[in-house]
């Protein structure tokens, strides 16, 4: 199998370091952008999620990107921890946009590694971008559950807006 160059933003928390260890596994050249450099067996490098740097190396030639890239939501729904869940993502998601539109051989396949939280609550069938039903805000839900549903969608428009 042909070895891939992997690019996970955002990806040195739990999700992103399974697919680091994943991809590294298969042989494939891994490297994670991430606002807190640690020592791995793959190449992580520094980015903020806001603005360009060096890491915008890392992008060219790239098989595949994946933006993991976003403020824990294991955190209580204050004003200030909202503001900060969605500005996370969509700011991450516009310079990895800008970033790759700048790079001489863009990666061929980008991905946003979302949430499931944008999709109906179903017990009746499974939900995804094939077939699922995008919920929708409900005026008498709670707001924390409200306030999901917008980030996802809010997220998932600035990535194909991008």
């Amino acid at each position: 199998m042909k070895s891939r160059r992997v690019v996970l933003a955002g990806g040195s928390a739990q999700v992103g370091r399974v697919l680091a260890r994943h991809f590294h596994s298969r042989g494939d050249s891994v490297v994670v952008l991430s606002r807190k450099p640690t020592n791995e067996p793959w190449p992580v490098a520094k980015w903020d999620g806001v603005t360009i740097g060096p890491w915008i190396e890392e992008l060219n030639n790239a098989d595949l990107v994946i933006n993991l890239a976003g403020r824990s939501v294991n955190c209580r729904y204050n004003s200030r921890n909202r503001r900060e869940i969605l500005e996370s993502r969509l700011k991450s998601t516009e310079i990895l946009g800008r970033a790759i539109q700048q790079v001489p051989h863009p990666p061929r396949l980008w991905l946003n590694a979302s949430t499931a939280t944008i999709y109906r609550h179903a017990l009746d069938r499974p939900m995804d971008e094939f077939t699922g039903d995008i919920d929708i805000v409900q005026p008498n839900a709670p707001s924390t559950w409200n306030f999901s549903i917008e980030v996802a969608t809010q997220w998932e428009e600035t990535f194909f807006q991008t």
